[in-house]
């Protein structure tokens, strides 16, 4: 098997350690308990993500925009149902891929084009995608997008993207195969 490419390795976000679970907890425990400090603090730090994944799905910063709120408000809604021994970052993440699928399925079906426009406060050189890439990335299907997005944009593990995505692992995987498959000319031209 083959290194992945450099431009597909990009920065995995830091593992939260127990005192950063802890804290977390508190704050969803707080926020199912009516806490708008708590539900403002959740949304500060989960925000950005839930943007990126939807946008890095939709290819459309307005969408993604839409599609992060209603995310988010529908977490909100649920609140009193989710877990707190679970993360939030994940559970939160599952509503705004699914919904960034289903938005980019429904725009599918409706012959609509994507804006294909550059997401606000995702800079290309931060998170190390080419224009060009960028535009590969959206020619894939909306669910071997999200798959490649969640492992390799969001650097979730393929046991992760399982949970949250609902699909069973080998699913996973090879949409993820196909997916990198249908990048690699783009990806072979960016690598160093």
């Amino acid at each position: 098997m083959s290194a992945q490419p450099a431009s597909v390795r990009l920065a995995r976000p830091p593992r939260a350690g127990p005192l950063r679970e802890r804290r977390e907890a508190a704050l969803v425990r707080d926020a199912q308990r009516g806490s708008s400090d708590a539900l403002e603090e959740l949304f500060r730090r989960h925000w950005r993500r839930a943007h990126r994944a939807a946008f890095l799905v939709v290819g459309d910063s307005t969408a993604a925009e839409d599609i992060a709120q209603e995310s988010f408000l529908a977490a909100v809604r649920a609140l009193d149902r989710f877990d707190r021994r679970r993360p939030f970052g994940p559970w939160l993440h599952r509503i705004a891929v699914n919904r960034a699928i289903d938005f980019a399925r429904a725009r599918a079906l409706r012959g609509e084009a994507s804006l294909r426009e550059p997401a606000e406060g995702v800079e290309p050189d931060r998170d190390g995608l080419s224009d060009e890439l960028r535009l590969a990335l959206l020619e894939l299907t909306p669910e071997h997008r999200a798959v490649v997005v969640l492992r390799h944009l969001l650097g979730y593990t393929p046991g992760q993207i399982a949970e949250i995505l609902d699909l069973p692992r080998g699913t996973v995987n090879s949409r993820l195969r196909r997916g990198l498959d249908r990048l690699r000319p783009e990806l072979e031209r960016g690598a160093p």
